[in-house]
């Protein structure tokens, strides 16, 4: 007789995933670089062609448009009801994601993967609800423009001059199964403007002498295009057995207004290589910023999240010297950091970060990002209080303590016992 094999946990780890896989949604991305390209009527065609297959379609939301051909590609196509929402004296309208959850076709178009819902919503963002849909099963086309993707919101600020507030996290765009480039000449959309087909009147003027030019077009769409060929190649290293193991970036956290850039660079970075990617956060004895600065790095830290990294914490006053121990034993190969603010010393000046940084560890490639924002300082929190010390302090310190120095001369010069002259400096502390 023959014995029956028992799979092993990982062959059953496998297979939960696969059947989780094939009971999600599947999500695709129609992904532009500038509005006007023709996301939304890329979808929509996509859509009566899956329509015309069969399969159960309905519209969930698509952002009105001004393009009578784009909306008259809606004809024949079930569109789900909005949900009103009442904000600041307006009335919104929103995707209504209990609807769309009650119809569960088996295709569902929502437009605007960016968007910011309106308070009171479920979700903040429209891609947690894509996310819930998505864990429903239910299949979702949606669109999005590249100056939306978090790891590329600075580089198309300094592009453009323009940083856009409505993001969406690497991993959203990197989960999609299918991204499909929808791509114009930059000379036709300036053409497309000008007839009026984007926008109207005095908003295509502003458009055409601000973020819609020849040069910011070209741009954007190399970037754009370069984007998905590194989530293509993530895909397909993925698929072959994970990502490079020979490579592994690293940069720290800090409260400081630069971070968030050195997080998005280093996120590039570690994109490009298809290497692992570590955000690690160096507590000193000061412990974390108070006030501002301590939510300015909890955002920090979660844009690393966003970000795919992974959050380390270590504990130690020589910050230099955490972060050389960290990379030598976890096999960092590139260090991502900011421009150090440090103040020259009394005697000299100090060594910096990265100066101490290249001396403990010569073998890690050290890249130094630059920024224009003035010299950060941040203050320290000491102890559960939030004491913290400034030179008006300090100048009241020395003060009080010559008042007691100068009442001990005094009494000691009367012929009173040290004992007694000491309890000024006891006073004075």
């Amino acid at each position: 007789m023959e014995e029956l094999k028992r799979p092993s946990p990982e062959e059953l780890l496998s297979r939960l995933k696969d059947q989780r896989e094939k009971e999600e949604g599947t999500l695709k991305i129609f992904f532009g670089y500038a509005a006007g390209v023709g996301k939304t009527y890329a979808m929509l065609e996509a859509a009566r062609r899956a329509k015309s297959q069969g399969i159960d379609v309905a519209v969930g939301y698509i952002e009105p448009h001004t393009r009578p051909e784009t909306m008259a590609l809606l004809e024949g196509l079930e569109t789900l009801p909005v949900r009103s929402v009442g904000y600041r004296g307006l009335k919104l309208d929103e995707f209504d994601l209990d609807g769309a959850l009650a119809r569960h076709p088996k295709l569902i178009l929502v437009d605007e993967l960016a968007h910011t819902n309106a308070p009171g919503s479920r979700h903040v963002k429209r891609y947690q609800d894509i996310k819930e849909l998505l864990r429903a099963g239910i299949d979702v086309y949606t669109t999005v423009n590249v100056q939306h993707i978090e790891s590329l919101n600075d580089i198309v600020a300094s592009i453009t001059g323009v940083t856009v507030a409505e993001r969406v996290p690497d991993d959203v765009f990197d989960r999609a199964e299918l991204i499909e480039v929808i791509d114009l000449e930059p000379d036709d959309l300036i053409e497309r403007i000008e007839s009026g087909k984007v926008y109207k009147n005095e908003r295509a003027k502003r458009a055409l002498g601000g973020f819609f030019t020849k040069k910011n077009l070209g741009a954007l769409r190399e970037i754009t295009l370069r984007r998905t060929a590194d989530k293509q190649s993530r895909a397909a290293m993925a698929e072959g057995g994970g990502i490079n193991a020979g490579e592994h970036v690293l940069t720290c956290l800090s409260a400081a207004p630069s971070n968030a850039k050195v997080i998005r660079t280093a996120a590039r970075l570690a994109e490009a290589f298809h290497s692992r990617f570590t955000a690690l956060y160096v507590e000193t004895g000061g412990g974390r910023p108070g006030d501002g600065g301590g939510r300015r790095l909890q955002m920090n830290i979660k844009l690393a999240e966003d970000l795919g990294a992974q959050i380390v914490t270590a504990y130690g006053d020589d910050i230099a010297g955490q972060i050389a121990q960290y990379a030598s034993q976890r096999g960092v190969t590139k260090a991502v950091l900011g421009r150090t603010n440090h103040k020259n010393g009394l005697f000299g000046r100090k060594k910096s970060l990265i100066d101490r940084l290249t001396e403990t560890a010569p073998e890690l490639d050290v890249y130094i990002i630059p920024d224009r924002q003035p010299p950060y300082r941040a203050k320290k929190q000491y102890g559960g209080g939030g004491l913290e010390l400034s030179w008006r302090d300090t100048a009241y310190a020395l003060l009080i303590f010559a008042a007691a120095t100068l009442f001990s001369y005094v009494f000691f010069r009367a012929g009173f016992q040290n004992v007694n002259t000491i309890a000024f400096y006891m006073l004075a502390v």
